[in-house]
């Protein structure tokens, strides 16, 4: 008897080889910039939304032990191969997420059981979803906790960076700590970032409030391309941001506008093992424009160099060094003097006429 459900697209079966891929395992931030490409194609787009919302839609089937058991054994069977795709055919991944996937229907889920706590090492992101539907990106060498309870969703930020994409659960807020700041939310999405005894707050969509430690001051409410800074022990100042740009790194790019180059050095330096490195007075404030993908350093290095005008050199241990370039040997020839004007040659004396002369009267 043959099978009367149609068999899933191309599409489809990436998309959820996809999900297992970006939701079970760490992944590199080339990861993230394959994944980007890939969703370029709107066929892929339109698979993975409908992925997404299939796994938004599957609690109840992703808690049955049965189904957990078998994406496991589909998990470590794909484990045994690297992720890459297969000449003329979808992922492997892919064809074992979907055998798990026909069990409940065609429901997509996402492999693998919650744990407690996430964590991302250098050059290294990943994604979670949650029990609830929400995600958390974590960037590079970042670390969540959860501590989901029955009315509250909390998270801890131990270290590093992570985009939040809220389920939302009116009953059940979400909470994110992040050292002495709490985060509340109850349905959006928005990063925190640790840094420097500092967190930064950014809000992409909905509204959060941001309230910092004991006797340091209000809370406030955020609204979309608003971010919130919080230094130690200090008060919290709001300014407005351009809040697709300052989470640009979720999607494998970093995007720059009039930033100084110090500044621009420094993220950019997050992401790949080869680091840029600034010589010489003078560079620092000067401003860089452009996007440029996450952990390619050398094109963000080549990049500057030719709009700056600036001396590109690798390092011993192959990083790159920008520096002032310099100065180009002198070409002008030496000065001749001044022309004098030439000596005017005295002319020849004519004679004087005499009177005229006649014949003799």
């Amino acid at each position: 008897m043959s099978d009367p459900r149609p068999r899933p697209t191309r599409a489809q079966e990436e998309a959820a080889a996809w999900l297992a891929r970006l939701g079970h395992q760490s992944i590199s931030t080339r990861t993230v910039r394959e994944f980007r490409d890939w969703r370029d194609d709107p066929a892929n787009d339109a698979a993975y939304a409908e992925a997404e919302a299939f796994w938004e839609a599957s609690g109840d089937h992703a808690a049955d032990p049965g189904i957990l058991k078998m994406t496991e054994q589909a998990l470590d069977r794909g484990r045994r191969r690297p992720w890459r795709i297969l000449p003329g055919g979808p992922r492997l991944a892919g064809a074992l997420v979907l055998a798990s996937l026909a069990a409940v229907g065609g429901v997509y889920l996402l492999l693998g059981r919650i744990a407690p706590t996430y964590g991302t090492a250098h050059i290294e992101q990943k994604v979670v979803r949650l029990e609830d539907g929400s995600r958390v990106h974590l960037n590079v060498d970042s670390q969540v906790r959860v501590a989901f309870r029955p009315h509250e969703r909390r998270l801890v930020l131990t270290r590093g960076e992570a985009f939040f994409d809220v389920a939302h659960d009116a009953a059940r807020p979400f909470v994110v700590e992040a050292g002495p700041v709490r985060v509340r939310a109850l349905g959006t999405r928005f990063d925190v970032r640790r840094q420097d005894g500092g967190v930064q707050v950014t809000l992409l969509q909905g509204a959060v409030r941001v309230a910092p430690g004991p006797g340091e001051g209000p809370a406030v409410v955020l609204r979309p391309n608003q971010a919130a800074r919080l230094a130690r022990g200090g008060p919290v100042s709001t300014a407005a941001v351009d809040a697709a740009r300052a989470t640009s790194w979720t999607t494998g790019r970093l995007v720059f506008r009039d930033t100084p180059l110090a500044a621009a050095v420094a993220e950019v330096n997050r992401y790949s093992a080869r680091k840029v490195e600034l010589a010489g007075p003078g560079l620092a404030a000067r401003p860089v424009s452009g996007f440029f993908d996450v952990g390619d350093a050398e094109s963000f290095a080549r990049g500057v160099a030719d709009f700056h005008d600036l001396s590109l050199t690798r390092t011993a241990d192959g990083d790159w060094r920008l520096a002032a370039a310099p100065a180009p040997a002198s070409t002008s020839r030496p000065a001749l003097a001044p022309s004098q004007p030439p000596t005017p040659t005295p002319a020849t004396p004519r004679p004087t006429p005499g009177p005229a002369s006649g014949p003799p009267a």
